[in-house]
Parts: structure tokens; sequence; C-alpha cells
């Protein structure tokens, strides 16, 4: 199936093919059918009670779901030193039990505000599947030997645009960024290593991981896993419990 016939089929999810003509103005109309009641997220099933394997679990459905062109886009949420937010997509790039990992230029404006502070949040949609995911974290710097292995992992169009591209900088025309990378492609020529530039990996160590399930009469499941100094101690076995690894879990409202 080609990619156009994909992004079409996606589509299928958003719109109800002539039965609506959607326009801005009934934008607060727009719905679209969630899971059924057999399908709801219980706690019983979640066999392993630690957020990293129920993780990889729905990653694993969304890799395998075509409609979802790009499973590990997420959007990173950051805080500067004033207090003000700011976020945009990234990929993730690896899971572990030590939690995620995405990769960015160390100039970028999201580096600056990890830099002053650390906590972080990411979030995963995948709509087809009706769920998403929300991480809550501290981010910090991966070794430059494993930043380096990946740089030189990725394409080599690739490596020359984030050597070429001084990322959020200013910039006085697209043409700017043509001449750069031109230049490097003549420097470097076929052979010659992509030396990396100011980038690199960051780790989210997550503190909350909460997984979130569409349902049609809108009680959506929202599943929170949590851990953190003195978190036990709201263990009771009616609205909080006890998970594995250290961490506890809880169900919200929707």
């Amino acid at each position: 199936m080609s990619k156009l016939s994909i992004f079409y089929n996606s589509l299928k999810y958003f719109i109800i093919i002539n039965k609506r003509n959607m326009t801005l103005d009934t934008l607060s109309a727009l719905r679209i059918k969630y899971k059924e009641k057999k399908e709801v997220l219980l706690e019983e099933n979640i066999n392993v009670k630690e957020p990293i394997t129920l993780f990889k679990e729905w990653m694993e459905s969304a890799l395998k779901t075509e409609e979802i062109l790009e499973p590990n886009a997420a959007c990173l949420a950051t805080v500067n030193s004033k207090g003000c937010p700011s976020n945009r997509f990234v990929l993730l790039k690896d899971v572990s039990s030590d939690g995620f990992t995405f990769f960015t230029n160390y100039g970028s404006r999201k580096a600056n505000d990890i830099a002053t502070n650390p906590n972080v949040a990411m979030t995963l949609y995948w709509c087809p599947l009706r769920r998403s995911v929300r991480i809550e974290g501290k981010a910090e710097k991966i070794p430059v030997a494993d930043s380096l292995k990946y740089f030189h992992q990725r394409p080599r169009a690739s490596q020359i645009g984030a050597l070429a591209s001084e990322q959020s900088t200013r910039i006085p025309s697209r043409h700017h960024l043509d001449v750069a990378e031109q230049k490097l492609k003549d420097d470097l020529g076929d052979d010659k290593e992509v030396p990396m530039p100011n980038w690199g990996g960051y780790l989210i160590r997550p503190q909350l991981i909460e997984f979130w399930q569409g349902q049609v009469d809108r009680l959506h499941d929202r599943i929170v896993f949590r851990r953190g100094s003195d978190v036990d101690k709201e263990i009771d076995g009616t609205l909080v419990h006890k998970g594995e690894n250290g961490w506890i879990y809880e169900r919200l409202a929707p």
C-alpha cells in the first residue's frame, strides 16, 4: 500500500465521508468514534504492573498499525527560565528501563530550556488505536559516545543537514540553508566522515506515565503510574496500588 493510500485511509478516523461537511464553523461538533465497552482498559489485564513494559506493548501495536505513519512522533514540552512553556514534535528513538530517548541540536530552544529546567513532558497519540501516552520526568544528556554512534547511523543527508543548520538561530532566507548544505557537500565529498555538530541525545527519566484510551461514551480510561520518594506511603489498595519496580498505579476520572 502506498503512503498516499495509507494517508487517505487514515482520514476516515477524522471525517465521515458524505455525512458531514466540516468547516471552522462546525469545529465544535467534530467527533470520532472511540472504543466500545468491550474494549475497556482494565487494571487486571495489565500483565506486568509497571509502565515501561506496557508502553512497549502499546508501541508494538502502533508500529503494526499501517495507518500510523510515524508511531514514534512525540510532542515534547519544556519550560524556560521564566516559566514560559513551549512544545514541539520530536521522534522517540529508544525506550528502555531507564526511560525515553530523543535527539536534537544542543543549541536549540528545547535544549536551552532543559539546561535551565530539566523537567519535561512528552505525549504520544495514536488516533487509529484511540490511545495516548503522557510522560513526565527529567531530561538529561546521554553519553557523547552514544550520540555519536546514533549520529553516524543516520542517512548521510540527515547528518549534513544537522551540521548545516544551527537550530533555532535566525537565518536570512531558505537560500542561506541551501548554500550552507551545498558547501558541506562539496567539502566532504562522498567519503569523508560528517563531523557531529553540537548535537546529541536526551534521556527522559520518567516519574509519571499515564495511559489513556478513548471510550465511545466519553468515559475514557486513564491509568497512571508514578514513582518517587515516599510514593509507597500513598498505597491503600483501593485508590492507589503497589506496582512493580518501584512504581505505584491508580485510575483517574476522565
